[in-house]
């Protein structure tokens, strides 16, 4: 059993779990939170160290069913003006922006516990100095199976038919 995973199902003391959230904003500071009273430094898993401001944001997880709905949302508060304008941004150009949620153990903040949670900003709302986002993984119903589509363009000899 790993380090976290005990972490988990035992809550010992000398363990502190830090969830972190990070968003990456083209043309913009990445924005990195953390759910606590102070601030974190610690080690990507690219082997960055970066800091984490300290803000109170909550995480809802998708419900394990059959709806294929793949999308977390979370909520942070004290949003600074900046943060606000590049989540504005990202919003409103329509590209894809990565949010990365990742775990710290505070015994050993020279990696993540366990492996981060790559998503997508989706959406999102602003209410006074909270945000409330949308991120999703891979959207799995909406793909195109097979991959390859045979158009006229990947097979000329189709417009003939």
């Amino acid at each position: 059993m790993s380090i976290i995973e005990t972490v988990y199902a035992s809550a010992p003391s000398e363990h502190v779990i830090h969830p972190t959230l990070e968003i990456l904003v083209p043309n913009f500071e990445p924005i990195r939170v953390v759910a606590s009273f102070e601030d974190l430094t610690a080690t990507l898993e690219t082997g960055e160290t970066v800091t984490f401001n300290a803000g109170p944001f909550e995480y809802k997880e998708p419900s394990k069913n059959t709806r294929g709905n793949q999308t977390l949302n979370f909520s942070i508060a004290n949003v600074t003006g900046e943060a606000q304008k590049a989540v504005e941004a990202a919003l409103e150009s329509g590209s894809e922006v990565p949010v990365n949620y990742r775990v710290f153990l505070s015994s050993d903040l020279s990696a993540p516990a366990n492996k981060p949670y790559k998503m997508t900003l989706r959406g999102g709302t602003f209410e006074g100095m909270m945000v409330q986002i949308e991120a999703g993984y891979y959207d799995l119903l909406n793909a195109a199976w097979p991959r390859k589509r045979y158009t006229s363009e990947y097979a000329p000899g189709l417009r003939y038919i």
